[in-house]
C-alpha cells in the first residue's frame, strides 16, 4: 500500500502485527535457552503483549487504538534497548545482542508500517489502493511464466524429435 504524496510502499498493520508476535516469541525462546533468562523472558513477553492488546487483525484484547499502538511501540523499543544496555542487569552478552537485533528489526518495523485504519485511507484525499495495480503485476506474471513453460515444453518435444 501506498502512503498519499509518496512513492513509499507501505507494510499493512496485519504484517506488522504478525511480525511483532514473532519477534516477542523468539526473545522469548532465546532467553530461555540463555544462562540468565529472566531479562529477555520478559521483554519478549512484553512485545508480545502490546501486540496483542492493540485494535488490529490479530489483535486478542484490543484495548488501544491503532494511534496509541504507535506511541506504545517507541516505549517497547526503549524499554528493550534499555534492559539490553544496563550493565548492572544479569543478562549474558548473547542474549543483549538478541535484543538490540529485535529492537533494531523493531524500529524498522514501525518506521515502515501503515497504523491507519481502511476509514482513515479512504477517508484521505488523493489515496488509491493499489490493489488493481499489484492484481495486473500478478496477471503479468502468470502470463510470463506461462510462455516460459511452453517455450520451454517446445524447447524439450524439438530436442527429442531431433536426437
Amino acid at each position: 500500500m501506498k502512503q498519499a504524496g509518496t512513492n513509499r510502499r507501505w507494510r499493512p498493520f496485519w504484517v506488522h502485527q504478525g511480525a511483532e508476535y514473532l519477534l516477542g516469541l523468539a526473545l522469548v525462546a532465546a532467553g530461555i535457552q540463555s544462562p540468565t533468562p529472566t531479562f529477555p523472558v520478559l521483554t519478549g513477553g512484553l512485545i508480545v503483549v502490546n501486540a496483542a492488546v492493540v485494535t488490529g487483525p490479530v489483535g486478542a484484547f484490543r484495548l488501544f487504538s491503532r494511534s496509541v499502538h504507535r506511541v506504545l511501540d517507541l516505549v517497547v523499543v526503549g524499554v528493550v534497548l534499555a534492559m539490553a544496555a544496563l550493565p548492572f542487569l544479569d543478562i549474558d552478552s548473547t542474549s543483549r545482542l538478541t535484543m538490540v537485533v529485535i529492537a533494531a528489526v523493531m524500529g524498522f518495523l514501525w518506521l515502515s508500517t501503515n497504523f491507519d485504519t481502511r476509514a482513515e485511507t479512504r477517508a484521505r484525499p488523493g489515496v488509491t489502493r493499489s490493489v488493481g495495480l499489484a492484481r495486473l503485476d500478478s496477471e503479468r506474471i502468470g502470463r510470463t511464466a506461462g510462455r516460459l513453460v511452453g517455450k520451454a515444453g517446445a524447447y524439450a518435444r524439438k530436442r527429442r524429435e531431433g536426437s
